[in-house]
């Protein structure tokens, strides 16, 4: 059973739709394209409750200002969404950037978490981190795996100018061979029918993650969390990232896939399922 809705807060209408049943499980970012990267068991075990952050849904008509798409402003969305939806007791879900959203929402209001998932995530947005991954992606990758990101990379400035307010998915998409474990897998059609907001999406990836320092308060935190992490994922989320910073953590389990890069939970199902299903029951 599917069950829509939408919740309005300073004239952005942000939507949401669960599916499945079970624990109740948030999952921030965009309700149209993370329902089809889950699939499997989890929806017999979790109720998905997908959610849009601003940054997926058109601004109102009046001048948008940066404060609009602050940490907090995002953040305390959800939990306006939360005190709709009634939920009480939930594990947050973020995927990519939105893991940071997830981490930081559970520090914020930790009284209603209950579990924190964080999933094909980098550590932090900093440009020392990026050179790592592109150094290790350099080392590492295939010929052929180097030979694709070349083409699509040098594919992209055409598509951005022939559709620039699609640039966060030309971008996305383009960037596969450094996002998927298939360096060939074509993603656009994941993205069919996401609306993006860029001046929100350059802000939140430009700016606020950029800046985000997510050990602040980590010493008090006591929530468990699961990071999801694949073995290819050039793009964010390569595992030796987290080898300065996974201590500071009071209760964190990571996962590595080996057959996976950036997005886990669609290219091996089936482990991925398993192993957060019990991850929970063990925690």
């Amino acid at each position: 059973m599917t069950k829509t809705g939408n919740v309005s807060i300073q004239g952005f209408t942000l939507r949401y739709r669960i599916e499945g049943e079970g624990i109740p499980t948030v999952v921030i970012g965009d309700s149209v394209y993370y329902p089809k990267i889950f699939s499997g068991i989890i929806r017999q075990y979790l109720q998905l409750i997908f959610i849009d952050h601003r940054g997926f849904v058109p601004p109102p008509p009046d001048h948008l200002k940066n404060d609009d798409v602050s940490l907090n402003v995002l953040l305390d969305d959800i939990e306006l969404i939360r005190k709709t939806l009634n939920l009480n007791c939930f594990i947050i879900l973020g995927h990519s950037g939105h893991a940071f959203m997830a981490l930081e929402y559970a520090k914020k209001y930790p009284q209603y978490v209950s579990h924190v998932v964080m999933i094909g995530a980098s550590p932090d947005y900093s440009a020392a981190t990026a050179q790592a991954r592109m150094d290790y992606f350099e080392k590492d990758a295939t010929l052929e795996r180097k030979a694709a990101f070349q083409r699509n990379m040098a594919q992209l400035p055409a598509k951005i100018e022939a559709d620039p307010e699609r640039r966060f998915v030309h971008m996305c998409v383009c960037a596969g061979p450094i996002s998927w474990y298939d360096h060939t897998f074509d993603a656009t059609p994941l993205w069919e029918g996401v609306y993006t907001n860029m001046q929100i999406l350059d802000h939140v990836w430009g700016v606020v993650f950029r800046d985000i320092d997510i050990t602040q308060n980590l010493d008090s935190f006591d929530r468990p969390v699961f990071l999801a992490l694949g073995k290819y994922d050039y793009l964010t989320g390569l595992p030796f990232l987290w080898d300065q910073i996974k201590t500071q953590f009071n209760d964190l389990t990571i996962q590595v896939f080996n057959k996976s890069a950036h997005t886990p939970q669609f290219e091996e199902p089936d482990l991925f399922n398993q192993a957060l299903i019990n991850w929970i029951h063990q925690h």
